[in-house]
């Protein structure tokens, strides 16, 4: 008898959970635009382009499109790449570990080029460019 109220209850609270939390519903790679389209449970299509995602970028087409919704929605699994993508953190923005990200931050803001970057780049290398490390 316990356990009946245990279940339940369990089941509740994940009918609870499932309504509230968005979870993906479905989920299609577009090829054409190395992009994953996610249909999630409140309606909400949102397109990633894998090019953004931590071990996709790189992936062939072929393993970039099998991919699995995990049992409860709440992630992505690519079996072939043994590769996996939280929903919740592509809603968010996050489409990797925070070092990941921390990396691809600072390459794009490393690539940026602009009048201000050139001047200091000229006055640097007029002192002698960046100073050696002395380890």
């Amino acid at each position: 008898m316990a356990n009946d109220m245990n279940y339940q209850a369990a089941r509740e609270a994940d009918a609870l959970h499932r309504a509230a939390i968005p979870h993906a519903v479905s989920v299609r790679f577009i090829r054409a635009r190395r992009a994953l389209h996610v249909t999630l449970s409140n309606g909400v299509e949102m397109s990633v382009p894998v090019a953004l995602i931590q071990d996709l970028q790189d992936a062939s087409l072929n393993d970039l499109a099998e991919i699995e919704i995990t049992p409860l929605g709440n992630g992505l699994h690519w079996p072939r790449l043994d590769a996996d993508v939280l929903v919740e953190g592509l809603i968010h923005g996050i489409y990797g570990s925070r070092s990941w990200m921390a990396a691809q931050m600072g390459r794009v803001g490393g690539s940026s080029v602009s009048q201000a970057k050139a001047a200091a780049a000229r006055r640097n290398g007029a002192k002698g460019g960046r100073p050696r490390n002395v380890a």
